[in-house]
């Protein structure tokens, strides 16, 4: 009788993804894309109201409209998965609610009182001065390490952004707005690196949104301050908390924890250094600020570094080794 041999299907070679991987990258990639400009346009957006509204004040219509925006969502993503919100409980609870007030609280506060000193680009420069620390402490703290080609891209990307402030549009320098825009810039690193950590204990979305309502609450003490100036505000100004409040926070809010939950901190943060060329982009197209041509280089390299950074490595493909066959 003769011998059947089943035949099974060679193996896929060494290092190359399947397709769940390449969407999963892409979907990654599209959610750090969406951050990076909504972002860039919170600096904008902050420095345009910030002449009807004061820090306070916009840090509480910011964040109180970014709630109302993220509970839609969350209870739109909780019907479709047919599951209920499950919050966290003890410890982790009380950290999430300390990240909310740092992130969505201070790091606001702070942000909005900077661009009252400071252009939207400068304080863009000055806050981005965080991915570099949030690569140290995720090294430090989260043991990411320090692979060459993250330093290479942040040693790039911050060249960049070194170029850009030297070629600053305005020429003014504020010590008081620097100093805002550095404090922007521990509070950010921090936030971020704790997240990183508190993620793996509950989920990204209602980590979100958990952390905007903390940081609302925080906020209540600028209620009075924010119904007598939004009485006398624009409508322009209004429909800009509004936009502040359902873009650059709760969508970008959210793109941003679903790509932290998928790259290491220092990566996701190295890519928001593509932030300040699209505020420069933006803030001379909406708020008449032209930058000058060294600017638009130090743009260019920002924008290379973050390429460096962030981009993925192609897989190495290992050649088989050449078995001879016996006679």
């Amino acid at each position: 009788m003769a011998e059947t041999t089943a035949r099974t299907a060679p193996p896929a070679p060494t290092g190359t993804p399947s397709s769940a991987d390449r969407r999963a990258g892409a979907l990654t990639a599209a959610a750090m894309a969406v951050t990076v400009v909504l972002w860039a346009s919170a600096f904008v957006g902050v420095r345009a109201v910030g002449h009807d509204l004061d820090a306070g004040a916009l840090t509480l219509g910011r964040v109180a409209v970014g709630s109302v925006a993220l509970t839609v969502i969350l209870l739109v993503a909780r019907a479709r998965r047919r599951a209920p919100v499950r919050l966290p409980r003890g410890r982790v609870l009380l950290l999430v609610l300390a990240w909310g007030v740092a992130w969505f609280g201070a790091y606001n506060l702070t942000l909005n009182a900077a661009e009252q000193h400071l252009d939207a680009g400068t304080t863009a420069l000055l806050v981005n001065i965080a991915p570099m620390l949030v690569a140290v402490l995720a090294g430090v703290l989260l043991r990411e390490g320090f692979p060459r080609r993250l330093l290479a891209g942040i040693a790039v990307a911050f060249t960049g952004v070194v170029v850009i402030a030297v070629a600053t549009t305005t020429g003014r320098f504020d010590v008081v707005g620097v100093a805002l825009g550095l404090a922007s810039a521990v509070l950010y690193a921090g936030a971020a690196t704790l997240q990183k950590r508190l993620l793996p204990h509950t989920d990204a979305l209602t980590m979100t949104w958990l952390g905007c309502l903390a940081g609302t609450v925080a906020a209540l003490p600028f209620l009075p301050a924010l119904v007598l100036q939004a009485a006398d505000a624009p409508s322009s100004s209004l429909l800009g908390v509004v936009y502040l409040g359902v873009f650059p926070t709760a969508i970008a809010f959210t793109t941003w924890g679903y790509t932290l939950a998928r790259v290491s901190a220092g990566r996701a943060a190295a890519s928001t250094y593509a932030v300040p060329p699209l505020v420069v982009l933006m803030s001379w197209a909406l708020l008449d600020e032209v930058p000058a041509p060294v600017v638009l280089l130090g743009g260019v390299l920002a924008l290379a570094g973050v390429a460096v950074a962030t981009l993925p490595r192609r897989p190495v493909r290992t050649r088989a080794a050449h078995t001879p066959r016996s006679s």
